[in-house]
């Protein structure tokens, strides 16, 4: 009972099975027996005719519609293969390869319904019901399978095959996406991916430098994966992309019409394709009824030599398009035997009768279209004779000079037969199975072949290395082709103008040979696809806003930048010691300027300040020669002498300032300026306030003059000196000055000297202020002393010009830069010395050498005469009124009139005064050598009397 039960159910799936390879599945196909079957899967139709089932009735199946001839030479190939292994006494010998091979229609749907067939056959071997039926003619289990071309129809068989572990060896499809061996077990290639084609066609656009280009990709797992690799090499090369559309050949006219007006309102002229034939044919007939010819088409190698667009009526348009192609191989003995196809020759190939109606527009006996002609369905056509030559007319199942897809099909047969020989010829103990053991090729699975071929690993005709381990690729090796026009015939030539190569050691590598390039059929000239115009050198691209980086507009460089080259991202700045030319081009190196010797501005400060020591140095020479006379003397000679001096270290420190700046003269120049100004205005501020306290001092004691000896004054001078010394000490220590190249102005590198410290600076030019504002104080209570003394006024006049000059030069020097800096402090310093020297020394080295008669004892005592008289009889003036006030407040009548007498007497003497001595002896005023005696009597009272 049990075995009855299990016979039954072996029975009912023998039965479903058989229904279902008898009914399902395409009817239409190429097969025939043999001892282990490959399948096959060829886009013998572009597509599948679109109608809409409204399922009242059982619904049919598609019909495929469009044949095409490309498709058709492919699987010829695969059949060439086949015949060639079989007929081979070295390759598989005593066995047979038989095929199944069906037309997907270039859908996925008919590539589905057909790789069902190819499953279902295999389930049912994997019953194994020989023991329940005679199956001796059952056709055996597809042990692989080569195709399918498109890569949607690969992407939706590939997940199907692989549930069963059945090897897929496609010959054309190229999706990246396909690459993914964890998702894709079973699925294997002859053809590089796309990720490297996309490389290269970005690699082309950036050849010819072209930055705004249109992208267009078809709707499935090719078009979408590739344009996707192609938007991000074009961002990586800063190219942009202005419209990115999808298409699909079953799309409506009206969308078609949109897009062409899109195509036609863009800007960009370069149109990037990654789309098939079918899929691209639409767009195109729209572009030539609208005869849109200048654009320039760059074809992915899905479409760059498709039959369906590659036609002459199509060259005005299409003329000058860029495609890709596979490298070509060659297959001896093919052509012969494309030539050999007849409808009676090609029993086991059921796809030879419609190729021979298509070609020679015809229809066959017992042919489906003679039906449909009778009816009036289909235009007429006359019946096939059998007799028609297939050399005569021109197809592209003829056109064997490129086989490239043709070659990948030959060489996927190959690798299955490699793989099944590698299995033959297995050593027991070293093959890939469990414990070494090897698969049997009688009863070779479809799982163990995939083992075989992951494993494979040959050299093909053509040199390149054939793998399919997990991690491995076809290298990428294109041929660039260029559409031209035959000046024969008028048809379409694919002309090689260049080659792009991928290898994992060199990298990439492209090659183009531009002459040879016809753009839009017939110029020479490479087009300008650009969003803006290019940029000239001395200019940058500048952002638009709301605008792809693409787009810009040309800015001019900025001052000290230069861009050397077009279309420059950024202006390159120059280097310090450098500057931008006019057009901003190219740097030019900077000229560098200091205050120097030779210019003529440094030449005239040089000039004053030798003028200014020389001026001194004569007048100190004077006053050496005549330091013996009274103005010599009255001027405090010791003093004099210093006060020269240091105006000539004064004069000489403003030569440090001229010069390039090195770093001992910026250490030494503001010290040596500093120190020699408050050595000289010390000495006029000693030598001023001695005078005033002497003469201002109303009994002038011996302790002034022991006060105001000469050995005090220059300690006084030593002590105001040491001063500005120790600040210029901490400066030079703490922050010393050195050399600086200031590049920040234009077209000129300034050496000048960085100070270091500005306070400190600050401090030296403050403590000089101080000294001179105090001078000044004294200089100007000085002012009514006797000239001979003191040159009050002109030092009140010396140093307000000291004071205008420094106030002046704080701001000046501030708002100075580079060599003008020092020029400044230059003008201060000779300025003021000068103004010093002027005024205190000037008017006596006029007397001295031009009035000699004022330069005498009687004239210094008649000068001091003067100046006593007056303080005496001021003196006199304020007692008498004060006793006048005093006798009127007491009553007094008379009052006798007070008399004075003032004795004077220096050289040690101590001053005596008498009202009781009127004239019995004059009183003397005595100063350095000479003595003059003076006597002054008031009797205002007694004359008011005589009155």
């Amino acid at each position: 009972m049990r075995f009855h039960l299990k016979f039954y159910l072996h029975y009912l799936v023998l039965l479903g099975f058989s229904s279902v390879i008898s009914i399902y599945g395409p009817h239409q196909r190429a097969q025939k027996t043999g001892d282990i079957l490959l399948g096959g899967l060829f886009p013998i139709h572009f597509g599948v005719a679109s109608k809409d089932q409204d399922l009242a009735a059982r619904p049919m199946s598609t019909e495929c519609v469009r044949y095409n001839f490309r498709g058709f030479r492919w699987l010829q190939s695969m059949i060439f293969a086949i015949e060639e292994i079989n007929n081979s006494s070295t390759l598989l010998p005593n066995i047979t390869l038989g095929y199944r091979i069906f037309d997907t229609c270039n859908t996925v749907s008919k590539g589905l319904e057909a790789s069902l067939s190819f499953v279902a056959q295999n389930k049912i071997d994997s019953l194994n019901l020989d023991e329940f039926c005679n199956c001796k003619g059952n056709i055996p289990s597809t042990i692989a399978v080569v195709g399918a071309s498109g890569s949607a129809v690969s992407t939706a068989v590939a997940d199907l095959l692989g549930l069963f572990y059945i090897p897929q060896i496609s010959y054309a499809s190229s999706s990246r996406l396909l690459s993914n061996k964890n998702q894709y077990k079973s699925f294997m290639r002859t053809i590089p991916t796309d990720e490297y084609q996309a490389i290269a066609m970005a690699a082309i656009i950036d050849h010819f430098q072209w930055n705004w280009v249109i992208a267009i990709a078809s709707d499935d797992e090719y078009g979408r994966p590739g344009i996707e690799k192609f938007e991000n090499e074009m961002f990586h090369r800063d190219i942009c992309i202005d419209l990115n559309v999808l298409i699909s050949q079953y799309i409506d006219e009206a969308e078609i019409r949109r897009l062409a007006d899109r195509i036609e309102n863009s800007t960009a002229k370069v149109i990037a394709v990654f789309a098939s034939g079918p899929d691209i044919e639409p767009l195109i007939k729209e572009m030539v009824r609208r005869n849109v010819t200048d654009r320039i088409w760059l074809a992915s190698e899905a479409w760059a030599s498709s039959s369906l667009v590659a036609k002459p009526e199509y060259l005005d348009v299409m003329g000058g398009t860029i495609g890709f192609a596979l490298r070509a191989g060659h297959i001896p003995g093919f052509k012969e035997f494309l030539q050999q196809v007849h409808p009676k020759k090609s029993s086991h190939n059921e796809f030879v009768r419609e190729f021979w109606e298509e070609t020679f527009n015809c229809y066959l006996k017992d042919s489906p279209r003679n039906e449909d002609s009778e009816n009036g369905s289909t235009s007429f056509r006359p019946l096939c004779t059998g007799e028609e030559d297939i050399a005569s007319v021109e197809t592209p199942y003829l056109d064997y000079t490129h086989l490239r897809i043709s070659y990948n099909v030959y060489v996927a047969v190959y690798a299955i037969a490699q793989a099944l020989q590698d299995i033959l010829t297995c050593t027991p103990g070293k093959g890939l199975f469990a414990n070494g053991s090897c698969a049997d090729i009688r009863k070779v699975e479809a799982w163990q072949v995939l083992k075989q071929l992951r494993h494979l690993n040959f050299i093909n005709s053509i040199g390149e290395k054939v793998c399919f381990d997990n991690g491995s690729e076809l290298s990428a090796n294109y041929t660039i082709i260029n559409w031209h026009r035959s000046s024969e015939d008028g048809s379409v030539v694919f002309k090689e103008v260049g080659y792009y190569s991928i290898h994992n050691k060199n990298g990439a590598k492209l090659s183009i040979e531009k002459t040879k390039i016809l753009w839009n059929g017939h110029l020479t000239e490479v087009p300008f696809s650009n969003c803006s115009e290019e940029c000239e050198p001395g200019t940058r691209k500048g952002i638009i806003d709301g605008k792809p980086t693409c787009c810009f507009e040309c800015t001019e460089c900025s001052d000290g930048e230069f861009s050397d080259h077009k279309d420059a991202s950024v202006c390159s700045k120059c280097p310090n010691n450098s500057w931008s030319n006019g057009n901003h081009t190219s740097c030019f190196l900077k000229e560098i300027e200091f205050l120097s010797w030779t210019e003529p501005f440094g030449i005239a400060l040089a000039l004053f300040a030798l003028l200014g020591v020389l001026l001194t140095a004569f007048v100190l020479g004077v006053f050496v020669q005549f330091r013996d006379t009274p103005i010599v003397k009255a001027s405090n000679r010791e003093l004099s002498f210093l006060l020269l001096f240091s105006l000539i270290c004064c004069f000489s420190s403003s030569l440090i300032f001229i010069g390039e700046p090195q770093d001992w003269t910026c250490r030494v120049r503001q010290p040596a300026f500093g120190i020699s100004f408050v050595l000289c205005i010390s000495c006029i501020l000693i030598k001023t306030n001695r005078v005033l306290l002497v003469f201002e001092a109303k009994i002038p004691t011996s302790l002034h003059r022991k006060w105001w000896g000469l050995n005090l004054q220059f300690l006084l001078v030593f002590l105001f000196t040491f001063v500005q010394v120790m600040i210029c000490v901490v400066w030079l220590y703490n922050a010393p000055p050195g050399s600086y190249k200031n590049y920040d102005i234009d077209e000129i590198i300034f050496i000048t000297c960085n100070e270091g410290s500005m306070m400190a600076l600050g401090f030296l030019i403050g403590y000089t202020c101080l000294l001179a504002a105090v001078c000044f104080f004294f200089a100007f209570k000085s002012r009514k002393l006797p000239e001979n003394f003191t040159e009050a006024k002109f030092i009140t006049f010396s140093m307000l010009i000291f004071f205008i000059v420094w106030i002046s030069f704080i701001p000046a020097y501030f708002s100075t830069y580079g060599k003008f800096v020092s020029a400044v402090e230059v003008i201060a310093i000779l300025a003021s010395s000068f103004s010093l020297l002027a005024c205190i020394f000037f008017n006596k080295v006029y007397i001295i050498l031009l009035k000699p008669s004022r330069n005498t004892i009687e004239e210094v005592r008649c000068s001091t005469a003067a100046h006593s008289f007056k303080a005496a009889a001021k003196a006199t003036l304020r007692h008498s009124s004060a006793s006048r006030k005093r006798s009127s407040s007491v009553g007094g009548s008379s009052a006798s009139s007070p008399s004075s007498s003032i004795s004077m007497k220096t050289n040690g003497n101590e001053t005596e005064s008498s009202s009781t001595r009127r004239h019995s002896q004059k009183p003397r005023v005595s100063f350095g050598s000479g003595t003059v005696s003076l006597s002054l009597s008031f009797e205002e009272a007694r004359k008011n009397l005589v009155k």
